[in-house]
């Protein structure tokens, strides 16, 4: 027996020296040590051995089962240890190698626009101010001088939601709702998003932004309107961008106006652009109709006040060049990485 002990734990420290990985080894842990193992199955025949041979041959079975419990911890150890090296060594970093490019995210073109608008705007003394863009029919239509058989209120220019629950068709519904909630003197641009029943083309979407200003106080005129609209084009054009007011019409305005630019693309001479004429229309303005101050609780004998509506898409196209409104709703990388 003492022979077959000798053998076993030999051809056990052979085999676990030649062991090749952790699986190996907990296998020879299992063949040698385990409940079914090779030195289990000598114990189990010690009871046919002499009552002065047991003692001593459960001492070198003992001292063969602590030996190669010793080794398998240190082969264990081994492999743990070179394995982590070898980890090390293929995730190493070489920190001489150019980085991977990150892209990171710009600000859409109509956005910046828009900060720069408002950043023009309140430089000026102007609030920034928002409504809801599910507005009732009395804030987008009734408020703002818009009689029943007005062409705006039709299902073809109109979303409508329900009898007297539409999508906004201008930002102006916020400017009402200043009305009602503020006392004069009031001054303020409205951003947002409307909603018009458009066909999509090159310049029109059923979906677009605008910028509605509003200032109401004692005393204010038409020169005051034309004054900060020329300021604004200047801001946003250049200094030598000139500036043209027609007459015009518009149910909470009056008298009303359009405004034109000299055309960016052909400095005023003319071209496809601006069909020839030089110049470019950029917005709607007016003094306030006493109607919409009287509506929203305000005496038209005592306050007047001025408003004006700027289409930030159109703005956006002309300043860029781009010929195409539907460019700013696609979400095309290669358009948007120019910006």
């Amino acid at each position: 027996m003492k022979t077959q002990l000798e053998a076993i734990k030999t051809q056990a420290i052979t085999e676990l020296e030649n062991a090749q990985n952790g699986t190996e080894i907990e296998a020879l842990r299992v063949k040698y040590l385990g409940k079914k193992g090779e030195l289990t199955a000598i114990l189990k025949q010690m009871g046919g051995l002499s009552p002065e041979e047991r003692p001593i041959m459960g001492q070198l079975v003992n001292q063969a089962k602590a030996e190669l419990e010793t080794l398998i911890a240190e082969k264990t150890e081994l492999m743990k240890k070179a394995a982590l090296e070898q980890k090390l060594k293929d995730e190493t970093i070489d920190i001489t190698l150019p980085a991977k490019e990150i892209n990171k995210g710009k600000l859409h073109p109509l956005n910046t626009v828009l900060d720069d608008m408002i950043d023009i705007f309140t430089s000026m003394g102007f609030d920034v101010v928002d409504g809801p863009e599910v507005e009732t029919d009395h804030y987008n239509f009734e408020c703002l001088n818009v009689p029943q058989d007005h062409p705006a209120r039709d299902m073809q220019d109109t979303f409508y939601l329900a009898e007297n629950l539409l999508l906004r068709t201008q930002t102006s519904a916020a400017q009402i709702r200043t009305m009602e909630n503020r006392k004069p003197p009031i001054r303020v641009i409205c951003p947002g998003r409307v909603f018009r029943a458009d066909e999509v083309d090159a310049t029109h979407s059923p979906v677009f932004h605008q910028i509605e200003g509003l200032v109401v106080d004692k005393g204010i005129t038409m020169c005051d309107l034309k004054g900060v609209l020329e300021e604004f084009a200047h801001e946003i054009y250049g200094k030598d961008t000139a500036v043209k007011f027609r007459p015009s019409f518009f149910p909470f305005t009056e008298p009303s106006v359009e405004v034109d630019v000299t055309c960016s693309e052909c400095g005023g001479k003319g071209c496809r652009v601006c069909k020839g004429s030089g110049w470019i229309e950029i917005l709607g303005a007016g003094m306030v109709h006493p109607n919409v101050l009287r509506s929203c609780g305000i005496d038209p004998e005592e306050y007047s006040g001025f408003a004006f509506g700027i289409g930030l898409d159109r703005l956006t196209t002309t300043r860029y060049k781009i010929s195409d409104i539907r460019l700013l709703f696609e979400n095309d990388k290669r358009f948007l990485e120019q910006f």
